[in-house]
């Protein structure tokens, strides 16, 4: 199978790969405490973004395009943008039912955005090479949340100090800081259109 692989897939793999590095630092920063390592996972997300722009631009300049090279840049992107940004919130102290479901709505979001992008890609692309443009936000748009985690990790905004506060619903937890990827994840499904670059 690997000999099938074009050289953007490779990128692609870069993506994936550093998407589980972020996921393994930030496994490291609940075993040990050291923010350190969400600063790491940071930068390793901020690595499967160049990645992923490489992969694409790569692929269009060497003409090779294909249906598995499509399947694999999602699943990187799921793993990158949507499963390792919603285990950092977890992390950082994002941890309530409330927000669990809400970490979960927007991972599923991501998933459902990538399977349509898949499915209405030829349509989208008017019969040409690219698509003219997204229909809801591209799932790497959740690098801004990254980024809030960034900022909020960088001035002890965790845990128990997280911004925003937390609040008890029916006797559950909820930190309203959760309602980023809340409103991220519903973006990413709308049907707002937006021009590709």
């Amino acid at each position: 199978m690997i000999r099938e692989f074009h050289l953007a897939d490779w990128f692609t793999l870069g993506n994936a790969i550093s998407g589980i590095g972020a996921l393994f630092s930030t496994m490291s920063y609940l075993q040990l405490g050291d923010i350190r390592h969400i600063y790491f996972a940071c930068g390793l997300l901020l690595a499967a973004l160049i990645f992923d722009v490489l992969d694409g631009r790569i692929a269009r300049w060497r003409q090779k395009t294909s249906a598995m090279g499509r399947e694999l840049d999602s699943l990187a992107d799921v793993i990158s943008f949507g499963v390792a940004p919603a285990i950092m919130g977890y992390a950082l102290g994002m941890n309530g039912l409330y927000d669990r479901i809400i970490l979960c709505y927007f991972v599923a979001c991501g998933v459902s955005r990538l399977a349509r992008y898949n499915v209405t890609a030829e349509e989208l692309s008017g019969g040409g090479d690219k698509v003219k443009y997204f229909e809801g936000t591209p799932i790497p748009t959740s690098l801004l949340i990254v980024g809030l985690l960034f900022a909020a990790a960088s001035t002890g905004a965790v845990r128990e100090t997280l911004w925003f506060g937390e609040l008890k619903l029916a006797g559950f937890t909820f930190h309203p800081f959760v309602l980023t990827f809340a409103l991220s994840g519903s973006l990413m499904i709308s049907r707002l259109r937006l021009p590709k670059p």
